[in-house]
């Protein structure tokens, strides 16, 4: 998508991130707060739907939300409910459908960034911070994810979302070396002007 420099100032951005489990999305928003970003997530509404009806915010009860709130408002609803809150520099975490990529980008100034690491990494990730849901062996955390990429375009779809990404982090090694990663791409994307590119 073209930037739309005509009537829009050139220090906006706003960052969606998308990327697999584990993959290091949340030390890449945190890195962007601490460098004045604000930050939105599409898991929150999720999570707010999910209280608002007395259910535990689980990974599983967070998928099953999200899928029937794209099934009854549309496959970017979610995304949509985000929108009404951006201004000039913010973050949008939590981005699994394409149709919510084509919302964001409808606002000036977006650019998808996708984290990735490779799968052993991740697990070992996930094993460490032992959230519920992960899968006790790398197998059943690859049959997951399998799982989540669904052909309905109603639900999760990781790697076509994934596939929409202007720019993408490795995040394979430190949490130093991903600070510079993160520091370096958004000193890139400010100079731009605007991050999407042609």
């Amino acid at each position: 998508m073209s930037p739309d420099s005509g009537h829009t100032p050139s220090s906006r951005l706003i960052i969606g991130l998308t990327g697999p489990n584990a993959a290091g999305k949340g030390e890449v928003a945190a890195r962007l707060v601490s460098r004045g970003f604000t930050y939105h997530s599409l898991s929150d509404v999720l999570r707010d739907e999910l209280l608002e009806a007395g259910r535990e915010p689980s990974r599983d009860n967070l998928i099953e939300a999200g899928n029937a709130l794209r099934a009854a408002g549309g496959a970017g609803v979610l995304a949509e409910r985000v929108r009404r809150r951006l201004g000039g520099r913010d973050l949008v975490d939590s981005i699994r459908n394409p149709a919510e990529v084509e919302v964001l980008r409808g606002e000036a100034g977006f650019v998808l960034i996708g984290v990735e690491a490779p799968v052993e990494v991740r697990f070992a990730r996930a094993r460490r911070r032992g959230r519920p849901g992960d899968g006790p062996t790398l197998a059943d955390f690859e049959a997951r994810e399998a799982r989540e990429n669904s052909a309905d375009p109603s639900r999760q779809q990781l790697a076509r979302t994934f596939a929409m990404a202007d720019h993408t982090l490795i995040n394979d090694g430190t949490l130093e070396e991903l600070h510079r990663k993160v520091d370096g791409l958004v000193v890139r994307l400010a100079g731009a002007g605007t991050a999407a590119p042609g």
